[in-house]
């Protein structure tokens, strides 16, 4: 028990010593905190990149875990060209930074750029929990004229209604003018302390409790522990303009659903939605449960409309320990069937 005791100890003291988002990858384009990587390969065999998108309460590492479990990884193993958008680490400077700029500036500078680096015409859009939302903002709003043929929402937040979130931050309680009045740039370990909150026993004890379990059965994953946790623990600021309209537009009014979120004075329309549509939802996700993603099945003009559920939560859906067996798999095959030969140029797939 005492030698358990001792290496569950070492193991969450060199948890930050664990090697996360290893795949070898090139700097394309950087716009402030910002910045578009692109990941190195010699075996592109799709012609339609594939652009992924996470939220801006965590880093986008975790489409790229560990060696042997990784979303990037397999993407390049299944011939995709694949690149990623890191929103960076916003400071006080960035106050003013709102969604707007996610929206309507850095996502279609860093499809621009996508275009430009692969050579293709068109793209896929993958966007996981508010990169989720931001994605679908994006196509809401240019419809048919967005560069993206393809979009694939992961736990996607869209019609609040129901989510704990919403219980938590979309009543008069949670006072979101005085959080950001206070605060030019909301810090990551706060938010993380508050989503840890939503469920305190699995986040603050059960997991510790297994860790130690695991150890001392033998049946412990230290990589896959400390990668995870290394990951969970860096947690970007939100720039505080963004965080006010995250938690009124999408919490408080639940707008988007509704129709009436207009940015830079263009209402954002989910009927505006043309591109071909592969929705991923969790079981038992408590985050953006599964009702939350529902209304992109029937609120959107595509008709190319696929919905994939599978047991799991927020996060473990894409990173957990059956994701590469149970969605990796179908996820690429959904993307294999529509990133054939670019559809306006007849051009084959773009070489390394």
């Amino acid at each position: 028990m005492a030698a358990a005791a001792v290496e569950t100890l070492n193991i969450l003291l060199t948890t930050d010593d664990a090697r996360i988002a290893t795949t070898p990858k090139d700097v394309v384009w950087t716009h402030r905190t910002t910045t578009l990587y692109r990941y190195r390969s010699a075996d592109r065999r799709h012609a339609i990149p594939v652009l992924l998108v996470f939220a801006l309460i965590n880093r986008p590492h975790i489409f790229d875990l560990r060696p042997g479990h990784s979303f990037v990884e397999y993407l390049l193993g299944e011939g995709f060209d694949v690149y990623l958008l890191d929103w960076g680490q916003p400071g006080p400077e960035d106050a003013d930074t709102g969604l707007e700029y996610y929206v309507c500036d850095a996502l279609p500078w860093a499809m621009r750029e996508v275009k430009r680096s692969s050579g293709a015409q068109e793209l896929t859009l993958v966007g996981w929990c508010i990169g989720g939302t931001l994605c679908t903002m994006h196509a809401a709003l240019e419809g048919a004229r967005s560069p993206a043929r393809n979009l694939v929402l992961l736990t996607t937040p869209i019609d609040t209604t129901g989510s704990l979130y919403r219980t938590w931050i979309g009543g008069d309680s949670f006072d979101v003018e005085h959080v950001t009045d206070g605060w030019p740039a909301v810090p990551g370990v706060a938010i993380d302390v508050a989503n840890k909150l939503m469920k305190p026993v699995t986040n603050l004890w059960t997991t510790y409790r297994r860790l130690g379990e695991s150890v001392y059965d033998g049946t412990v994953d230290r990589e896959a522990y400390q990668s995870m946790a290394k990951w969970i623990a860096d947690n970007p600021a939100f720039p505080a303009r963004a965080f006010r309209e995250w938690v009124t537009w999408l919490y408080k009014q639940n707008r988007l659903v509704r129709g009436h979120l207009r940015l830079r004075g263009r209402r954002v329309e989910l009927a505006r939605i043309e591109q071909s549509l592969l929705v991923v939802t969790a079981g038992a996700d408590h985050i953006a449960p599964p009702t939350n993603s529902w209304p992109l099945l029937d609120m959107t003009a595509s008709s190319d409309v696929e919905h994939l559920d599978r047991p799991g939560g927020h996060i473990g859906l894409m990173a957990g320990s059956k994701a590469r067996k149970e969605v990796w798999p179908d996820v690429a095959a959904w993307l294999g069937a529509r990133s054939g030969t670019d559809a306006s140029s007849d051009r084959p797939a773009p070489g390394p």
